[in-house]
């Protein structure tokens, strides 16, 4: 798994035990991310970090009960749990099957209890006095038999209202934690932690998504059930049209997912819409997924044999050949299916919690756990997912960007930018880790081999590569390496973050020949760069400062950048040489160290009229209602950035780095050239361009 994604994840979890703190924490609180980004590991890591400080701690997990949801989770967390990586969960499905002859049974030595949320009802056993017995058994001493313990109650897909539960929380919950991709703001529940779309795009956590639209000819001309088929032809193209490279690069069979209307409209949908559609393409196989399994369908005579739920669970795999599922409201939350690239909804839905979830189905990555082993076009495949007839609930689409058509060739031949890459421990000539291991005393008494291996599996990337590296499919060395992991990361960390040591030169690469970035209100127009969009010039950036860097680089971009040397007798028509790096499909890079290989992604490159590459990352220290960000992070990953761009630009010949910081209204310039830093002001940069 990538470095950047456990980071993400951890982040986010450091951010909710901070705020859990017993006699500081709050109440209540919420975290909203992505379908997609991992959130049932997410909690079980957060449950896992209270429980290992805390034992006087459970937790109650109100999960929906659809599609098997609630023992989904339960699975994961007791997978975790069994292979060490979480060690404190003691987990416990709650089920109407666990009973005795007069009540539901729930024991009293686990620490982690799933509720399926439907269980808990009017009129249901658990009602009847099991779950208000066994909570008051919990929480209070009794006459001495009571176990005192503190309980927080977490509602996965918070979204969907748990009112029961609720009736119950002042008197046995001491913190409510709502986790959801779409938590309801009208019930008062703002993320108080939250991953971003954008974050976890830019850690390949989940997919990029494609908006595919009509233009508004077609929409004047097509009557709505017209336009539907035409999503529904569109998206089945597309399948078609990647679904042989999708195989070959990724090693899985591409899903195309589409959602029809609820009740009668369905049927009308179905084989007014849809059926003639597929019936043109019958090399694809389909599965209609529907309320009553009597009324599910497929064309695969194999499948049909089995029972529906057989179907879905065939459906999930990877290597399925299932090509197309359609489905009303049966997979909006917690069907995972992380094959499915593509979503053509002809529902009309008047829910965007709805919509914002079944758009997460079709997000997920494929190949999430190895990612890194992709080749750089696969991975772009991968990160794509498809929409027809959606829109995600805020409205943000991603546009394309790029190059300015006729010149591509000429920019990227112009901007030629060098970029370096960290190499590990086994490239230091003067260390032999088999003499270094062998060095080491045998232990007295060995560690299992679990615990050694979630041990493992808590190291960053780069020494869980060594290890396999330095092992191979020997068990006797893989265990000799686990069992002397702390000494060698010293190693490996001693090595890897003294630069001049671990820092490589790597490709020489220029802008991509299109990206794409999230629309916003942050914008600037710009004529006279390498970037180009369909319908104006304003382009939206990440942040003010961003923003007010740009403007910075225009400014001054007339007298002091590089024109493209095509253009120069071309009076009505000025294309400097610089642009923003959008990271999606971008190869300019560095690699730096903070507990894990990180990649910076400078904010932009341009080039001077004497021929050098000046690279800048922007920062701002301003405080910001839209960034999530703990500062004393922040400012440490800068220090680390300043550490690796100083050492970069004394390897990198005509390369300058930058990294201007906001604070205030006011500019901090730091400079890196011929591994020098100088801490400069605006002006003082501006004149290093004459």
């Amino acid at each position: 798994m990538l470095q950047e994604v456990k980071d993400l994840q951890q982040r986010a979890v450091k951010e909710l035990v901070a705020l859990s703190d017993i006699n500081e924490g709050k109440d209540e609180i919420t975290f909203r991310a992505p379908t997609g980004s991992g959130k049932t590991h997410m909690m079980a890591d957060y449950m896992n970090r209270i429980l290992s400080a805390n034992e006087n701690i459970i937790f109650l997990v109100s999960t929906l009960s659809k599609g098997g949801l609630a023992r989904q989770n339960y699975e994961v967390f007791k997978r975790l749990k069994d292979n060490n990586t979480f060690p404190s969960l003691k987990p416990f499905l709650i089920s109407s099957q666990i009973s005795t002859e007069e009540n539901l049974y729930i024991p009293t030595d686990c620490n982690v209890y799933v509720l399926p949320r439907d269980l808990y009802k009017k009129g249901g056993r658990l009602m009847q006095g099991a779950m208000t017995g066994f909570l008051q058994t919990m929480t209070h001493n009794l006459f001495g038999a009571g176990q005192n313990k503190q309980i927080y109650l977490i509602k996965d897909e918070c979204h969907q209202a748990t009112k029961n539960l609720d009736n119950l929380s002042k008197d046995f919950f001491s913190k409510v934690l709502n986790f959801s991709a779409t938590p309801k703001l009208t019930r008062g529940q703002i993320p108080d932690v939250q991953i971003t779309d954008e974050e976890a795009v830019q850690a390949k956590l989940i997919k990029q998504i494609q908006i595919n639209d009509l233009t508004q000819e077609e929409v004047n001309l097509y009557k709505l059930e017209d336009i539907n088929k035409r999503f529904v032809e569109q998206s089945i193209e597309k399948l078609e049209e990647i679904k042989n490279e999708y195989i070959q690069e990724i090693g899985v069979n591409p899903c195309l997912i589409i959602q029809i209307s609820n009740k009668d409209k369905a049927d009308k949908e179905w084989q007014n819409i849809i059926k003639p559609v597929l019936d043109k393409h019958q090399a694809l196989k389909w599965m209609l997924i529907v309320d009553k399994d009597k009324d599910c369908d497929t064309n695969d005579d194999i499948k049909k044999k089995l029972p529906v739920n057989k179907w879905k669970d065939y459906a999930k795999g990877s290597s399925s050949t299932i090509d197309v599922i359609i489905f009303k409201m049966v997979i909006s939350e917690g069907w995972d299916i992380p094959r499915a690239c593509m979503l053509c909804q002809v529902r009309k839905t008047i829910s965007d919690q709805l919509d914002e979830q079944v758009i997460g189905r079709v997000r997920r990555n494929p190949r999430l756990t190895d990612f890194e082993n992709l080749t750089l076009e696969a991975q772009r495949l991968a990160m794509t997912s498809w929409i027809w007839g959606a829109e995600p609930k805020d409205k943000k689409k991603s546009y394309k960007v790029s190059l300015i058509k006729s010149f591509t060739s000429d920019i990227q031949n112009n901007i030629q930018v060098r970029t370096t890459k960290l190499s590990n421990l086994l490239s230091n000539k003067t260390f032999n880790i088999e003499t270094f291991i062998d060095s080491k005393k045998d232990k007295t008494v060995n560690d299992d081999i679990f615990s050694l291996y979630a041990k493992l599996n808590k190291q960053e990337n780069d020494l869980q590569s060594l290890c396999y590296d330095y092992a191979g499919q020997n068990v006797k060395s893989w265990v000799k390496f686990t069992e002397n992991i702390d000494a060698i990361k010293r190693e490996y960390t001693s090595y890897i973050c003294d630069y001049r040591q671990s820092m490589k030169e790597d490709k020489l690469t220029s802008f991509p020949l299109s990206s794409v970035y999230s629309e916003n209100d942050i914008k600037l127009s710009i004529n006279n760069w390498v970037w180009q969009k369909r319908d104006n010039n304003r382009f939206a950036f990440d942040s003010e400062a961003e923003r007010w860097w740009a403007e910075i680089l225009q400014e001054i971009s007339e007298n002091h950048f590089a024109k493209l040397e095509t253009l120069i007798d071309k009076e009505d028509y000025k294309l400097l040489l610089w642009g923003k790096n959008y990271p999606y499909n971008s190869d300019i890079k560095y690699e730096y160290y903070d507990e894990g290989i990180h990649k910076s992604y400078p904010d932009f490159i341009m080039k001077d009229k004497k021929g050098r590459i000046h690279i800048f990352e922007v920062k701002s220290i301003n405080q910001s209602n839209s960034i999530n960000i703990n500062n004393d992070d922040y400012l440490e990953k800068i220090d680390n950035l300043k550490e690796c761009y100083k050492v970069c630009s004394e390897k990198l010949s005509n390369h300058i780095f930058y990294i201007p910081i906001l604070k205030g209204e006011e500019w901090f310039i730091y400079k890196y050239e011929n591994g020098e830093e100088d801490a400069i002001s605006e002006s003082t940069f501006k004149h290093s361009l004459e």
